[in-house]
This record gives C-alpha cells, sequence and structure tokens, in this order.
C-alpha cells in the first residue's frame, strides 16, 4: 500500500491533474470514479495505472477486478493519499491514469462543432457531452482553448472524450478539413443571421461556437458562411455557449430526423 505522498508516482499523478503541460508532454491524463473508468475501459483506451482504496465499492472492485491481468499498473494507497490526488470534494476511491489518444476523424464530414477560444472547463465538458449525444462526427478546438483532458472537463464531459473524435487544430487545418468536406458553416450568433429554426440545417454543415468571454474570433467570422441566432423573449445579452450550442445542435437533430 502507498501510504505517502511523497511517493513519486503519486507526485506524478498529481502533476498530470494539475498541469496540461506535463500531461501532453507525457501523454496521459488522470481520471477519477468508476464511472468514468469504466467508459474509459469499455471504449478500449489505454489504462496504464489504478489507484483505489480499500474502502472502494464493491462496483469499483468489481471493476478493479476486470481490469487485473491486464497490463495496467494496480495499487492500493490510503485514504490521505487518495485525497490528495482527488480533483472532488468526496472521492469515490479510485483514479486512473490514461494514455492520450486521438479518435480517428471521418474522411467525409457531415456534422462538425468548432469551439472557438472556449476557455470554461464545464462549458467544454459539457459541450462535449452534448456533441456526442447529438450525434456530432467530430469536434474542432481552436487554440487558446481550454485542454480537454483536464480534471475538471473529464469530468463535466462524462466519457465523451472516449466517445467522439475530438482535434485540437488551427484555422488553417479546419478551413482544410471544411472544405473537403463542402460544409456550409453556420456561426451562432448574439445577433443578425437568421432565427435557428429557419436555418437549413439538413445539408452538410459545421457549427461554430464562440468563447464565453470574447465571443467568435476574426478567423471564425472570415470561416462563417451564415449566422444563427437564438430569441431570447426575456432579454438578455447572450446565452451561456453550452446551453446555446445544446439548443442548436438538437436542432439541427431534429430538422434531419423530419428529412427521413
Amino acid at each position: 500500500m502507498i501510504t505517502s505522498s511523497k511517493n513519486p508516482k503519486i507526485q506524478w499523478v498529481s502533476r498530470l491533474i494539475r498541469k496540461s503541460n506535463v500531461r501532453h508532454a507525457d501523454k496521459a491524463f488522470v481520471i477519477e470514479g468508476v464511472r468514468l473508468i469504466e467508459e474509459a475501459y469499455s471504449a478500449d483506451w489505454e489504462i496504464n495505472h489504478i489507484l483505489y482504496t480499500e474502502t472502494l465499492s464493491d462496483r469499483g472492485m468489481n471493476l478493479v477486478n476486470d481490469i487485473h491481468g491486464s497490463e495496467t499498473e494496480i495499487e492500493i494507497v490510503s485514504e490521505n493519499v487518495m485525497r490528495t490526488i482527488s480533483d472532488t470534494k468526496n472521492p469515490q476511491g479510485i483514479t486512473a491514469v490514461v494514455g492520450m489518444q486521438s479518435l480517428a476523424v471521418p474522411d467525409q464530414l457531415d456534422l462538425i462543432l468548432i469551439l472557438d477560444q472556449l476557455r470554461d472547463p464545464g462549458n467544454m465538458g459539457t459541450l462535449l457531452r452534448t456533441s456526442a449525444a447529438a450525434n456530432v462526427q467530430a469536434v474542432f478546438i481552436t487554440p487558446n482553448s481550454v485542454d480537454i483532458f483536464s480534471p475538471k472537463v473529464l469530468r463535466a464531459g462524462m466519457g465523451a472524450q472516449f466517445q467522439i473524435p475530438i482535434l485540437s487544430a488551427g484555422w488553417s487545418e479546419i478551413k482544410n478539413l471544411v472544405s473537403n468536406s463542402n460544409l456550409h458553416v453556420y456561426l451562432a450568433a448574439s445577433a443578425g443571421g437568421s432565427v435557428y429554426y429557419e436555418a437549413e440545417f439538413q445539408r452538410p454543415l459545421a457549427l461554430i461556437i464562440g468563447g464565453e468571454a470574447e465571443g467568435a474570433s476574426e478567423m471564425a467570422l472570415q470561416l462563417a458562411d451564415s449566422k444563427v441566432k437564438i430569441p431570447m423573449p426575456g432579454g438578455g445579452e447572450s446565452l451561456n455557449a453550452a446551453v446555446a450550442a445544446g439548443i442548436l445542435l438538437f436542432e439541427i437533430a431534429r430538422q434531419r430526423e423530419q428529412k427521413q
């Protein structure tokens, strides 16, 4: 049993949790809790290490037993050590280090989401989770956005990172992918453009959601073919980015279901 927070492995896990540059240099990230680890395991992502406490739930122990026998290193840690590597107030008693990988982006794209300078971890995770639920083929993340493998994004995403291709890319690469698939690019805007339920969402398209603080960047504005807006009869300057994306993505899903 590991009982010291100064153990080299525990210190490494702590650095992975705190620092994006360490995650990307080591090509690994940390997930916490039974459900997220179940999602990673069922999606065949590489689980390098499992750390768990003796008070882990039966469901958690069943998961540990399922993973046992693979190349995953599994170790028991004390409750105090688990608290030092937990990013939550009430740890579930299990943490895993997972190898970073990228799911392949389909050759022919019909529906993608572009997240432009999104910096809020909760919004990013919710947007990824919503994208998976709305059958988005891939999500493209522009520079200056929050790390999709940060603990808060992973928790809010509820396993979406293991289900949907997510590509961090510059605007030139995004522009090429959009052009090669002949996608019509819609930009979610607080003003101007078509009301969202009047837009033509049955065609192959990309949807851009701008960041919370500054909105869409100049590059996003240049790439967009059309703007769409969500009427707000109660007033207000704008909607939360994740809320707006959810409304638009499920309107796209509704229109496409009607077409079938």
